[in-house]
């Protein structure tokens, strides 16, 4: 309407002016009539412009938004692709992981909320572990159950493990006669199991109550042994007392004492350890082997 109204107004003027020059009423109207329309035509050439400028800008924008959204697409395909190359030719069971995947995306939108957050922690949790087992050493507040048994049933060869006093009243628990039939299954297996019972400074009936344990893992084709403090050699006691059990001789499940709630309550467990480096599991042995060397067997 604006360009109308422009284009109008200055046939208007230009018709006046060729009034003014005495000119003929067909050469005014026909002057007027050309630059109002030549003022018309110029208005929508430039708004034509203008229009089409910003619809090549728009065109630009949409471009790149969908070159970054199918970038990112391919990246993540690329990314998916990679990875599940990785698990067909990493050790791991295939099937699991997909399953693990699968049941994951599985859990639906109708679900309460606290199972989800109670997944995605789940899978956090799993995820850390992973890394962390990468990087040679996973670590966990307080004591860990589900290391001790699974690794127990995932052993091939050979169980060697140390018990301190952290381990009073552990093998009449829950957790340590679901860790002696997880060790009975892997001696069926054919895996070799040892233990060292280490103590300071029993009381007979101390010594008597581990010499009655140790005789009931005997019986089950555990190798046990018992060791007093006094009895070791002077290098062997240098080392700081902790228990220790080394699976197949790669991975040492370490667990650090804490102080008692109360006094002369049973130790707690502050924290559990994995380590996988091959020094720090190379060490353990020796020194398992040291204290194996220096113990008796029960009696």
């Amino acid at each position: 309407m604006k360009r109308i109204l422009t284009s109008v107004v200055s046939g208007g003027v230009s018709y006046g002016l060729t009034q003014l020059t005495k000119q003929s009423n067909s050469t005014s109207l026909i002057v007027g009539t050309l630059v109002g329309g030549t003022v018309l035509m110029v208005g929508f050439l430039i708004g034509f412009e203008r229009r089409l400028t910003g619809v090549e800008h728009a065109l630009e924008e949409h471009t790149t938004e969908m070159q970054t959204l199918v970038g990112g697409g391919f990246a993540r395909i690329n990314e998916a692709t990679e990875l599940f190359g990785r698990v067909e030719s990493s050790r791991l069971d295939t099937g699991e992981v997909t399953e693990l995947v699968r049941s994951a995306l599985e859990i639906g939108p109708d679900r309460p909320e606290i199972v989800h957050g109670f997944a995605q922690k789940e899978i956090r949790r799993l995820a850390v572990l992973m890394r962390e087992l990468r990087t040679g050493e996973a670590a966990y507040d307080g004591e860990d159950r589900d290391w001790l048994l699974t690794l127990a049933g995932s052993a091939n060869a050979t169980i060697d493990a140390t018990s301190t006093a952290v381990d009073v009243g552990f093998w009449t628990s829950e957790l340590g006669l679901r860790y002696l039939a997880a060790q009975r299954e892997a001696i069926d297996r054919g895996v070799k199991v040892r233990r060292v019972f280490i103590l300071d400074s029993p009381t007979a009936e101390e010594l008597a109550e581990v010499h009655r344990v140790g005789r009931q893992q005997a019986a089950l084709n555990v190798s046990v042994r018992v060791v007093t403090t006094a009895d070791l050699p002077a290098p062997v006691r240098l080392d700081p007392m902790f228990d220790f059990i080394v699976f197949d001789q790669a991975i040492s499940y370490e667990v650090t004492p804490g102080l008692p709630v109360e006094q002369a309550a049973q130790p707690v467990i502050a924290s559990t350890r994995l380590v996988l480096r091959p020094d720090r599991v190379a060490r353990r042995m020796r020194r398992f082997n040291d204290l194996w060397n220096a113990s008796e067997p029960v009696e």
